[in-house]
């Protein structure tokens, strides 16, 4: 009823809230005033549009659509005036998907590993190894995920393999939360990711064309890149790769014309047996 109206109104500015009247229009709350413990500045505010736009390339559906969720609830607290300068940012921020992170049959597969870390139990997942074209079926014990070269990784304990193993994202093809607590304890993520730099590595030093080096800045960091040093024509950069991998010989082989190979000697034999093989297949 009208009488209920008036008394909640009056109830409101009891509490402190700074509402206005006007007759012929109505009742409205004071312009800026916000509703505690909810307060943003507009450059917080700013930075959630602009994470609102990463979110579908660093999170799968599920857990991007709670995020969509909230900033909703952000929106509706802003002023007119901003809300109108935050619709002209969503319009002219853009962010091209250029890989998947998870697959699209299993939208949660990130909320449900989350919810294995934290909880701390097990996960029954279907994973097909980069060098295996069989999918298995693995129950794990999430420790943790991080983000590199554009996928999420997570460190677990297969009961499987009996050991630590590392999991892609996107070679997961379907996953379940168990109600099975881990078996055992587990060390930090940190541990894991410390112990995996502590792998045994040899040094490799190249000298690149400084036209070519500048096309490679990004690539290399892929490739175990630590530093570099410019010499004149050339910039001479080092790296620390992983033994009994031809990952970096196959890279080199890119723009190797317009390179050499400083050390290891091991590396300049293996790239010209890749170089016999090609000249054999031409």
């Amino acid at each position: 009823s009208l009488r209920t109206i008036y008394r909640d109104v009056r109830t409101l500015e009891a509490s402190g809230v700074p509402i206005s009247s006007e007759a012929g229009i109505g009742y409205s709350i004071q312009e800026g005033y916000k509703l505690p413990p909810v307060m943003f500045t507009k450059e917080e505010a700013m930075s959630f549009i602009a994470a609102e736009k990463l979110m579908p390339h660093f999170t799968d559906k599920s857990l991007g659509s709670y995020f969509q969720s909230s900033m909703y609830k952000i929106k509706s607290i802003l002023r007119w005036s901003e809300k109108d300068m935050f619709d002209s940012l969503d319009r002219n921020l853009v962010v091209q998907q250029n890989h998947s992170l998870f697959r699209e049959s299993i939208p949660n597969a990130q909320e449900l590993l989350i919810a294995g870390i934290v909880q701390k139990k097990q996960v029954d997942i279907s994973y097909q190894g980069f060098e295996s074209e069989a999918v298995t079926r693995r129950t794990i014990e999430p420790i943790g995920m991080y983000h590199e070269h554009q996928f999420w990784y997570i460190v677990a304990y297969c009961l499987l393999r009996k050991d630590y193993r590392k999991f892609r994202s996107d070679r997961i093809f379907s996953i379940r939360l168990l109600d099975q607590p881990f078996a055992g304890s587990h060390q930090p993520l940190d541990y894991y990711l410390q112990e995996e730099d502590r792998l045994d590595k040899t040094k490799v030093v190249i000298r690149v064309n400084k036209k070519t080096a500048k096309y490679i800045q990004r690539s290399r960091q892929f490739y175990g890149f630590v530093s570099e040093e410019d010499r004149g024509e050339v910039i001479e950069m080092m790296f620390m790769v992983g033994l009994n991998e031809d990952f970096f010989s196959r890279w080199y082989l890119m723009f190797g014309d317009q390179a050499e190979i400083v050390e290891p000697e091991s590396l300049k034999a293996e790239v010209a047996g890749l170089l016999k093989k090609i000249a054999r297949k031409l």
